[in-house]
């Protein structure tokens, strides 16, 4: 009888693991909205992306926060980052701080419900003890960077003065895989975690990539040369290495595609593709960005900042095909993902983001009708959306890059070859599965998603250093003419709404850089320093040195 018993529940749950959607999240770093060819520019080709594109729902009121740190701790936990302490800046290597340990993050919520969870790429939240880094926060296995950056090549990273490796397996440090370019081995490692898993179990992949984040100061866009030949049709030198590096990105995405199609799992899959922030443009953090037209650029409140170029595929919507004005913000992931997963979304408690399944898949009015940006009172930089409208409080870097910036690209219709999108690895697996548009409807697509400033929109300054600065973005999306003294009282109702979430704010975690961290005090890599007590080993000669560092950090 007991055996019967057992058997029949392990059918159930067997069965419950089989329904469940693969779900595959690929996170771009620091790529702008303009970067991606289906919202209007075709400089950069980039065919897979876009084939997700048409064939899922582009969300183009989509927010994000400035910066890396916070919007990768908004996705994981589904709370805005100033309800976890990592509202301001980013994490530094030799920061002793992380997402705060008493946060159950996404992996943890989908392994309840029979996940298998690896993560491949960028970390970005805390490593000063292994009990931050991804092992111990859900993930099956990682292999990637612990920091914010790295070259492509070798797999360092220069940080405040300072240099080390920086490339895990697991907790290993990985030495084998120097000179492997790191998208490649983001991609190698992705598709082999595919091949290899049981597909009547559902898998959570966490694809965190490191492009287009520019790399150290010495080679801040490495690409292979062959790649960066390709894109001769750009003049600008730094624009062309930038596109090759988001090309090497853009076919990563049909590799994994295409290796979904092959293990039969494409079928049963949620993909998402974002941006964890606006692209730094112009020269910003030495990259070749571009958020055209949109306004700013990364770590400012302006939508170039904020809005994220993201979509959503899955043969699961029911309605596809779409350019989605629904409000959505990075918070949204975690309660969405695990509703699809078939979680009980009253469960989560204390988060933030909504469940928008229903919404996206149905395309039903979202229930989300504001998104905080980001709250910081150290910078005194504060932005929040309500239905149509932003404010925006403060700025940052004393408003240096509160302007517009491209490049605007070819935005010529003609000059979009539609055939790419078509033949790219991901065109030709969605193809198969008949889930490809035809030409004329991914035409109609790509036009609406390419924002256009309205010329019948009046300039009206605004410097959010002296004063409150409020667009109409559903109007205005570029940001340029300030309503705050034409609708006072609407101005008045959306600083009440920020002032409140500013008094729900807990303060930032930031630490101060702990010289224990320098990597070469530990055969120079990055680490987990706080695991370990140099200041007690016997040798002199190492202790010498500790207090050395100690004393000139």
């Amino acid at each position: 009888m007991f055996r019967i018993f057992f058997f029949l529940l392990f059918c159930g749950f067997s069965k419950a693991n089989l329904s469940r959607p693969h779900i595959i999240f690929i996170l771009a770093d620091d790529l702008g909205f303009n970067d991606v060819s289906f919202h209007g520019s075709s400089q950069i080709p980039t065919p897979n992306i876009d084939a997700l594109a048409y064939s899922g729902i582009i969300l183009n009121r989509y927010y994000v926060t400035p910066l890396c740190t916070p919007s990768r701790a908004a996705l994981m936990t589904g709370k805005y980052p100033i309800h976890t302490g990592m509202q301001h800046n980013v994490i530094y290597g030799m920061e002793p701080r992380g997402l705060p340990l008493n946060e159950t993050i996404l992996p943890q919520h989908l392994n309840r419900l029979g996940y298998k969870s690896h993560i491949v790429g960028k970390w970005h939240l805390g490593h000063f003890k292994r009990v931050y880094t991804p092992l111990y926060r859900g993930f099956d296995s990682h292999v990637g960077c612990w920091t914010g950056h790295q070259d492509y090549n070798d797999h360092t990273a220069e940080e405040s003065g300072v240099w080390g490796l920086d490339m895990r397996r697991g907790l290993d440090i990985e030495r084998d895989l120097h000179g492997k370019y790191t998208t490649d081995v983001i991609t190698e490692e992705a598709t082999k975690i595919i091949k290899s898993h049981n597909a009547s179990k559902p898998l959570f992949l966490y694809l965190p990539h490191v492009a287009v984040h520019s790399a150290n100061p010495y080679n801040p866009l490495p690409a292979p040369d062959d790649v960066v030949a390709e894109m001769s049709h750009i003049q600008d030198y730094k624009r062309r290495r930038f596109a090759a590096v988001l090309t090497k990105l853009d076919r990563s995405v049909g590799e994994v595609v295409k290796a979904l199609h092959a293990s039969k799992m494409l079928n049963n899959s949620i993909i998402i593709f974002s941006t964890d922030n606006g692209g730094p443009a112009a020269g910003f953090n030495i990259n070749a960005a571009s958020n055209w037209p949109l306004r700013g650029v990364k770590n400012t409140l302006w939508e170039g900042g904020v809005r994220g170029a993201g979509l959503i595929w899955s043969p699961l919507l029911k309605n596809r095909e779409r350019v989605s004005h629904q409000l959505i913000h990075i918070v949204d992931w975690l309660p969405t993902l695990y509703s699809a997963a078939g979680g009980d979304v009253s469960a989560l408690k204390d988060i933030d983001g909504l469940n928008l399944w229903p919404a996206l898949s149905e395309n039903l009015t979202s229930p989300r009708t504001e998104a905080l940006i980001n709250i910081d009172d150290i910078w005194n930089s504060h932005g929040i959306v309500v239905n149509d409208h932003k404010l925006v409080l403060g700025t940052n870097y004393n408003g240096a890059w509160d302007s517009w910036y491209g490049p605007e690209g070819d935005r010529k219709p003609k000059s979009y070859k539609i055939n790419q999108v078509r033949n790219s690895e991901a065109g030709i697996a969605l193809k198969m599965l008949n889930l490809l548009p035809n030409n004329d409807k991914i035409k109609i697509l790509r036009k609406n998603a390419t924002i256009e400033c309205p010329s019948n929109i009046k300039h009206v300054e605004c410097n959010p250093l002296e004063g409150p600065c409020l667009f109409n973005v559903a109007m205005d999306p570029c940001e340029r003419q300030n309503l705050a003294k034409q609708f006072p009282s609407i101005l008045s109702s959306i600083l009440a709404r920020l002032n409140f979430y500013n008094s729900t704010a807990i303060p930032p975690n930031n630490a101060q850089s702990d010289p224990r961290g320098n990597p070469k005090l530990w055969d120079y890599t990055w680490t987990n320093f706080d695991d370990y007590h140099l200041i007690e080993m016997e040798n002199n000669g190492i202790m010498d040195k500790v207090h050395t560092v100690i004393e000139t950090s």
